[in-house]
């Protein structure tokens, strides 16, 4: 007698079923014999459980099984690993016995899908550090990742069940790197249902509003594609091509994203539909030449746009993406994509990395996907990289839009969009980045910082005696590039510290004295420095000088550094005198008192103003003056300000003396004038001196070039007048630097 069995089993065997119809690659029977034994564990494992829709739990394995089969392309070992992804986890099942039951191959996919759980749970958003243990599994088996995005596929298609709260969550992490590691993956379809997915629960009222915009619009869109498509037909049916027209609509998520970065409405978007052409190819032709005959016959109806030809045949986008995309004038006045691919090509454009590897051969070239994988290893195989750090650059990895760079000897790169330079220089090898002086785009001289397009021949020059520079951080776009730059200005750094340590201890060693705690105190004290290695650092670059070495070991020094600077008022000779009980001398007496001015205060609380005429820093002569405004602060100038100047002749009675003492915490706004003949890289070494070696903030930079000159002035925050005078020196040892002056107040 049969078992009756009840809806909810009746429809758990009917989805299974049907999951196991769909795959592909699970025909033969012995495949389906290992497909139907997982089934049978994990539906014994979840027996009971149920999802936050209600729905019994095992629905869920079965859905991302199905997705990786029948979606993904992928094989039996994959649909058993999607079916089996939960068990151990989340019930008593163990590693060891789905090894026992499954085989090692399987188990390790398990393991991997096990370790990283918590990143893609439907309760838990992404942290950066889990995500990083999950891009791990990389190393061992691509398919622990291609399940992970099975399954967030299918947990962003029952996100309905989910507070509302959770849902923002989810959708803005899977925006963030989901989508786009599907489309790097080559899974184009999957990708844009995961950006709709996003943005109907991020925006659910502009989701459903173009949905309906959308739809309304098919029947329109259905009459055209069957006059549009009914020349070309004509013309493909004469050369006895096999083939299907269809029309693909641009996404939901991909019609917003235009309006938002076009700022126009929706009545604007044209292009809400391609033409797409996919024919079975003739063995003996190849498929290259049958796209561009197509082309050629399309050509012969409608008139082309050739500055929209999009050759993807010739040179594959970085994710195995293969199409020629052409544009034409459609017969109502209107522009039309046509999208003409070989069965071949739509298989890798709609399931991505399977379908790459199932048409991949031994002699096949190393593709820009497995380049991509092998950077990716690169980037994991980095322990110091900091977990957002990686996540950060992991993000520009997976970029949508790349560029292809040709090398003087006609080999081609490929980019993201917004490379430079040296970006290339870096792709080439790291040896070329850290020695690139500027570049040859298209036989003409640019500097390093220049933005590549698609189709530039470039050729680095490099000098032996360069090496790696901060800023070039942010010249650069790849992981690559930064890595590399990272990594030799960590280097760099650690051999100024070991050589002006090493010089150091000789400079002692003649004095007969061995470093320690109290001689490396007084000299960070003397040379204002916040710790051992910066100090060694100085030494090493040879800003700090160890001539008078000798004289400052000597010295009875104070510590100079202190948590507020002083600004002294009304110092004299008689300051120590009782004051006098008349008015004048209380209020000498008032003004006598020092004005401490501590860590972070505001204008509002300060004793004192800073005149605007002539911004006078610590170091500077100044004299104050009191009564301004019949306010109690008094007002800074230079001595030689031309106010001071004249407040001096006229109103005497309102100067009251005043002394800076050192400090570090604040800073003062001062204005040089810089002039000098222009040569390659002059601006960068200018401000990696003011920025980068010598700590100086830059307020504003002006300065411009004409017949090999250039000249200018910046507005930079200094301490003191110290400080001031080491930048001077330190800009005017810059080959191309003829004059560096501080700009005084008016005379």
């Amino acid at each position: 007698m049969s078992e009756i069995l009840t809806a909810e089993e009746l429809r758990i065997v009917r989805e299974f079923n049907a999951m196991l119809e769909s795959c592909a690659r699970c025909n033969r029977r012995s495949d389906r014999a290992l497909i139907r034994k997982a089934f049978k564990m994990a539906r014994e494992a979840h027996k009971g459980s149920v999802r936050m829709s209600g729905d019994p739990y095992i629905l869920h394995p079965i859905a991302v099984a199905r997705i990786v089969g029948e979606e993904m392309g992928l094989g039996v070992k994959a649909v058993v690993s999607a079916l089996l992804h939960d068990v151990v986890e989340d019930t008593d099942f163990s590693l060891e016995d789905i090894e026992n039951n499954f085989g090692s191959k399987i188990a390790s996919i398990i393991d991997g899908l096990t370790k990283i759980s918590g990143v893609f749970d439907k309760n838990s958003s992404l942290q950066a550090e889990n995500f990083r243990k999950m891009l791990l599994t990389l190393s061992d088996d691509v398919r622990v990742i291609l399940i992970k995005l099975a399954d967030r596929l299918h947990n962003m298609r029952t996100l309905d069940a989910l507070p509302p709260h959770k849902q923002m969550k989810i959708s803005a992490e899977t925006l963030y790197l989901y989508a786009p590691l599907a489309h790097r993956m080559g899974f184009f379809s999957i990708k844009s249902e995961l950006e709709d997915l996003s943005l109907k629960y991020r925006n659910p009222k502009v989701f459903h509003d173009l949905s309906g915009k959308i739809k309304s619009r098919e029947e329109s869109h259905k009459k055209f594609l069957e006059e549009f498509s009914g020349p070309i037909k004509t013309q493909l049916d004469k050369n006895n091509i096999h083939y299907e027209i269809s029309g693909r609509y641009k996404s939901i998520f991909s019609v917003w994203h235009k309006m938002q970065s076009k700022n126009i409405p929706f009545e604007e978007v044209y292009d809400l539909m391609a033409v797409r052409i996919v024919f079975e190819p003739f063995s003996e032709i190849p498929e290259k030449t049958q796209c561009w005959n197509i082309y050629s016959m399309i050509t012969d109806v409608y008139m082309p746009k050739p500055e929209r030809i999009r050759d993807w045949v010739s040179t594959p986008k970085a994710n195995g993406y293969e199409a020629l995309h052409a544009t034409v004038m459609g017969p109502k006045g209107n522009w039309v994509e046509v999208q003409i691919r070989s069965t071949r090509m739509d298989e890798i454009a709609e399931r991505g990395f399977a379908a790459h590897w199932k048409y991949k051969t031994d002699s096949s070239h190393e593709s820009e996907l497995d380049k991509w994988l092998k950077r990716i290893r690169e980037l994991l195989s980095n322990p110091q990289t900091d977990a957002l750090e990686f996540l950060d650059d992991f993000k520009l990895n997976l970029f949508a839009s790349e560029i292809f760079i040709f090398t003087p000897k006609g080999d081609i790169k490929t980019l993201p969009v917004n490379s430079t330079a040296l970006d290339f220089a870096y792709e080439i090898h790291s040896e070329i980045g850290h020695k690139a002086i500027g570049a040859k785009v298209n036989h003409r001289l640019v500097p390093l910082n220049h933005i590549l397009k698609s189709g530039d021949q470039v050729e680095i020059i490099t000098s032996d005696i360069l090496r790696p520079r901060l800023e070039w951080l942010s010249t650069v776009v790849t992981v690559k590039a930064k890595t590399a730059i990272k990594d030799a200005l960590k280097a760099e750094n650690k051999n100024r510290i070991e050589k002006g340590k090493k010089l150091l201890e000789e400079q002692l060693l003649e004095l007969k004295l061995r470093p320690n705690a109290r001689i490396i105190q007084k000299l960070m004290t003397e040379h204002e420095t916040t710790s051992k290695d910066e100090l060694y650092s100085k030494i090493g670059t040879g800003i700090l000088q160890l001539d008078n070495l000798g004289e400052i070991l000597k010295r009875n020094t104070k510590n100079k550094w202190v948590n507020y600077w002083k600004l002294q008022l009304g110092i004299s000779s008689s300051r120590n005198k009782k004051p006098s009980a008349s008015g004048t001398g209380a209020q000498k007496s008032e003004y006598n008192k020092p004005v401490l001015l501590k860590e972070n205060i505001s204008h509002a609380e300060a004793d004192y103003i800073i005149a605007g005429c002539c911004n006078p820093i610590p170091g500077d002569n100044v004299i104050a003056f009191r009564g301004f405004k019949d306010s109690d602060k008094v007002v800074i100038h230079q001595a030689k300000c031309k106010n001071a100047v004249r407040l001096l002749s006229s109103r005497s009675e309102m100067v009251v003396p005043v002394k800076w003492t050192t400090h570090k915490l604040l800073s003062f706004l001062v204005k040089i004038a810089i002039s000098g003949y222009d040569r390659f890289g002059i601006y960068n070494d200018i401000t990696t001196v003011i920025s980068k070696e010598l700590n100086v903030n830059i307020r504003s930079m002006n300065l411009s070039s004409h017949d090999g000159i250039w000249e200018g002035t910046m507005d930079l925050y200094v301490h003191d007048t110290k400080d001031l005078n080491n930048l001077l020196v330190s800009l005017s040892k810059l080959k191309g630097v003829d004059t560096v002056t501080r700009v005084e107040a008016e005379s």
